[in-house]
């Protein structure tokens, strides 16, 4: 079965065309990158997967289902933007914990904290369970997402730019955990990323959106130069011009 099923997906919000003609599938399984310039709809691609906004025409499914039909269960989210006031009076546990119930809790269960915990373990981050989450640093609340999308053992695991304003040694370790948690549990992950290099090394597939599908298809394929030119407007090569490694090493913390 293919996890995402996409027939000529189009959304237009408040008269502006979003998405176009999107077609597309991705198996079961997979690590699939989404990149594409600013405003190609790469964030509002996941909203439509996640239910939470429906197209205007054309299909899609998850596992077979309309996304606003399928359990809770079965997906797993890190959000781009973590709208959280770092003041709030929470623990990491207790974030975690509202990735079972979608809710705040006031008593924790032994059942949900058990889950919890093996979360955050499972990103190494069970040291941080009772620690404010003001007092996280930007790489610590990036796992604590993350375990908190993996809390239930989701069948999909969508992200959007998750490893803003994390160091580079902090992204290998995080897409390290994306990778074992994908084969441990056969998951499908898809990922908007600003990160060719990111895309080129860890995905099965790419997905280069501006509005239109440009290209989907391995690395080599999706990110070739007339493809990225016609997504971006200029002639690209990615291997020589944006990947982090060709540019001077830099001296990062790990956080």
């Amino acid at each position: 079965m293919n996890a995402i099923n996409s027939e000529n997906l189009s959304l237009t919000i408040e008269g502006n065309e979003v998405l176009s003609d999107i077609t597309c599938q991705v198996h079961e399984g997979e690590f699939v990158a989404v990149l594409g310039p600013n405003g190609a709809g790469k964030s509002m691609f996941l909203k439509v997967l996640l239910g939470l906004v429906r197209p205007d025409s054309g299909k899609v499914t998850v596992f077979g289902r309309k996304p606003e039909k399928v359990p809770p269960e079965w997906i797993g989210y890190v959000p781009q933007v973590k709208t959280l006031d770092s003041s709030f009076p929470a623990l990491a546990i207790e974030l975690v914990v509202t990735g079972l119930n979608h809710t705040w809790q006031r008593w924790i269960s032994s059942t949900a904290k058990e889950a919890a915990i093996a979360a955050l373990s499972e990103v190494g981050a069970a040291h941080l369970a009772d620690r404010p989450i003001g007092a996280l640093s930007g790489g610590e609340l990036q796992r604590v997402y993350l375990a908190r999308s993996f809390v239930r053992k989701p069948r999909l695991v969508l992200l959007d730019e998750p490893v803003t304003g994390v160091d580079t040694v902090g992204e290998k370790s995080f897409y390290s955990l994306l990778d074992d948690f994908r084969h441990k549990n056969k998951a499908t992950i898809i990922m908007v990323t600003h990160d060719w290099e990111v895309a080129t090394h860890n995905a099965c597939h790419v997905m280069v959106l501006n509005r239109r599908l440009i290209s989907f298809g391995t690395p080599a394929e999706a990110l070739c130069d007339d493809c990225l030119k016609r997504a971006y407007g200029v002639s690209i090569t990615p291997q020589t011009t944006y990947c982090p490694r060709n540019q001077p090493d830099q001296e990062d913390t790990h956080v």
